[in-house]
């Protein structure tokens, strides 16, 4: 980790002398199709259109300076580097700070990229880059096994080089989305990959750490690997460890965008401590960034428009659509505070929310001239997006007073219930169905001989339940069932079958993890 925090401050030390001009290239490359057997991708060319409308509106590389390329094979690509450094090398002027900026999403292997049925070698894309006249280049592979151009696994760069600070500002930087051997991966919930997605919030201003304003090539990228790691950690294809490699001479920092200073743009601030996603226009649009809810900062800049937000918080999601203009502050209170336990229903969440349940519990005697069971009801509720399955244990106390005989009469059993639950503006309604079994204990007080008697039995139930949100995990609910017993009834030498029906309510809390 010191290694690894030591070669970013290297990274960190690219800059132009602030006496000359800084003059900006781009050259956006995203390729859905690869080489043939390759699966097609979702996202890649999107991706650099995300990149290219960043870099035109932050990163000051103007419209005549940036190339964007979308499903071009690669003798495209190779004509469009050689031109971009062709121009770079006619119109540069003495005195000038010219930086280059080369990104690409697609497909690729361990030695070349995959731009439909075409192969650019990794090789010949290093040369062209290092062969850029420019004196700041940047290179960003988004790609399967990219980190082989960084020729490292799992982000453990080389020991620091020693700095020429005669040449200020002059290197070459690569920066590869996955280790040697490893997939990139996209995501459906954010319309991209993982580390572009990230790479571009951080760029939006989720990355400014120190709070300047200006958003460096280090901080964009720290922001992006700590964050591609922690969200492709939950996936199955495993862990994606996005690596660099520097080649540098020169102190300072080069700044990627700076979204302080942006004009024609807005500010939109999140509150601290939810995880929040900005979506364009409406909740089905495209994701315009994340942020993370342990970010030092939490201020992006857009364009203005219509956005929807969503925060993760601990206990709960907050959606809300907002028009943003020129500076906007989200208030929690102002968004619909929507239980995870719905979520699920409504599909938003691929996960289960589960958590404990306990009620009062009182049900009709299961003896003619018994007073009500009552007791208590606890078990275990799991909340899936269509059914919720609940196993609970349930104990309860009956008794009968006759004038020659009484009794009592300790009720236990187990169930299991499976329900469809139905969210209404304030309550969650629910049809369930549940079987279970136990065993009743009676015993006698009488003037004679009455043992005790044990008996087994069985139950289905059909009921309907209700739940209402309290402040945060916590809710209310209530359930009614008509319940149908079965238990075998031995009497004068005769065994028989007997069945009850009774009803039975229960009232609770809840506690949802």
């Amino acid at each position: 980790m010191i290694r690894w925090a030591a070669a970013l401050a290297i990274v960190a030390g690219l800059v132009a002398p602030a006496a000359a001009d800084v003059v900006r290239y781009a050259v956006l490359i995203g390729a859905n199709e690869g080489a043939r057997g390759d699966r097609p991708l979702s996202f890649a060319e999107t991706d650099a259109e995300r990149v290219a409308e960043v870099l035109a509106d932050l990163g000051d590389v103007p419209a005549e300076n940036q190339v964007l390329l979308r499903g071009k094979t690669a003798s495209v690509v190779r004509r469009a580097l050689i031109t971009v450094n062709d121009r770079i090398r006619t119109t540069q002027r003495d005195g000038d700070e010219s930086e280059l900026v080369v990104y690409y999403s697609g497909h690729a292997d361990a030695s070349a990229l995959h731009l439909y049925d075409e192969r650019l070698e990794l090789a010949e894309l290093e040369a062209l880059v290092r062969g850029s006249p420019a004196k700041v280049r940047v290179l960003v592979i988004d790609a399967c096994r990219s980190g082989a151009l960084t020729r490292v696994k799992g982000g453990h760069p080389a020991p620091p080089v020693e700095l020429d600070h005669a040449l200020l500002g002059e290197g070459l930087v690569f920066l590869t989305s996955s280790a040697a051997g490893e997939d990139a991966q996209e995501s459906d919930e954010v319309g991209g990959s993982f580390f572009t997605h990230f790479f571009t919030s951080g760029l939006l201003g989720a990355a400014d750490g120190d709070g300047d304003g200006d958003v460096t090539l280090a901080e964009a990228f720290r922001f992006a690997r700590e964050q591609t790691i922690a969200a492709s950690s939950r996936t199955l294809a495993g862990t994606q460890h996005p690596t660099f490699r520097y080649e540098l001479r020169g102190r300072g920092d080069i700044t990627l965008t700076r979204p302080g200073g942006a004009q024609r743009r807005a500010t939109l601030t999140l509150p601290a401590g939810v995880d929040w996603l900005v979506i364009r226009d409406s909740a089905h649009g495209r994701v315009i960034a994340e942020v993370d809810a342990a970010a030092a900062r939490h201020v992006l800049s857009l364009r203005p428009g219509a956005y929807f937000v969503r925060g993760r918080g601990a206990d709960a999601l907050y959606e809300g659509t907002i028009r943003l203009d020129r500076a906007h502050v989200v208030q929690v209170a102002s968004l619909e505070r929507i239980a995870y336990a719905r979520l699920v229903r409504k599909g938003g969440m691929s996960r289960s929310v589960d958590g404990w349940i306990a009620a009062a519990a009182a049900r009709t005697g299961l003896v003619s001239g018994d007073r009500p069971c009552v007791g208590g009801l606890a078990g275990w509720a799991w909340e899936l997006p269509q059914v919720s399955i609940s196993p609970r244990v349930e104990l309860c106390r009956s008794a009968s007073d006759h004038r020659v005989l009484g009794s009592t009469t300790y009720a236990a059993s187990a169930e299991l219930r499976v329900s469809h639950a139905w969210d209404l503006p304030v309550v969650t309604l629910d049809l369930g169905a549940s079987a279970g079994a136990g065993a009743l204990r009676t015993s006698y007080e009488t003037t004679g001989t009455a043992p005790a008697r044990t008996t087994a039995s069985v139950h289905l139930d059909a009921s309907l339940g209700a739940s209402l949100g309290l402040q945060g995990p916590m809710y209310l609910w209530a359930e009614l069932a008509l319940q149908t017993h079965f238990f075998r009834l031995a009497e004068n030498g005769d065994v028989s079958l007997v069945t009850k029906d009774t009803g039975r309510a229960l009232v609770g809390i809840g506690v949802r993890r």
